[in-house]
């Protein structure tokens, strides 16, 4: 991957669905927050551009609309979460079943992780051997 040169005048496109109300955080969750990053991330380090990212995220938001999605502002991160999705798997950065184990690591970290505590990914949680098994860290409960 070669790195780019970030667009700076474009970033204000690519964000434009986040609040400015100085009354409202901008993020809900901490896992929108880390969404963020993680796009601001593959943005610098030159993965897709910002209008790339701001043509997947509005195709998600126009499917998730034509889906049904209210638009109150609560699901906004869903639909950037999904969008990134789709464009790193666009773009051959990994495949949904990179993605899919990626995704049962989290959920048994979490499982596994006090409440409060930060969640942090271990080796074993990335083992194929938990391929089959319950994806919250059970190896006695079948998906």
């Amino acid at each position: 991957m070669t790195l780019k040169t970030p667009s700076t005048t474009a970033l204000p496109e690519a964000l434009a669905g986040i609040s400015t109300n100085q009354q409202e955080p901008t993020f809900n969750e901490p896992w929108e927050a880390q969404a963020f990053a993680i796009t601001v991330a593959m943005h610098r380090r030159g993965a897709f551009s910002w209008n790339e990212w701001a043509e997947a995220l509005g195709e998600q938001i126009r499917l998730a609309q034509a889906g049904g999605d209210p638009d109150l502002g609560t699901t906004y991160y869903l639909h950037w979460l999904a969008a990134l999705e789709k464009l790193v798997q666009r773009k051959g950065i990994a495949d949904q079943g990179t993605l899919n184990l990626y995704q049962e690591a989290w959920h048994r970290a979490a499982h596994r992780t006090p409440h409060g505590d930060p969640i942090e990914l271990l080796p074993e949680d990335l083992d194929d051997g938990h391929a089959g098994g319950d994806p919250h860290g059970d190896p006695h409960r079948a998906r």
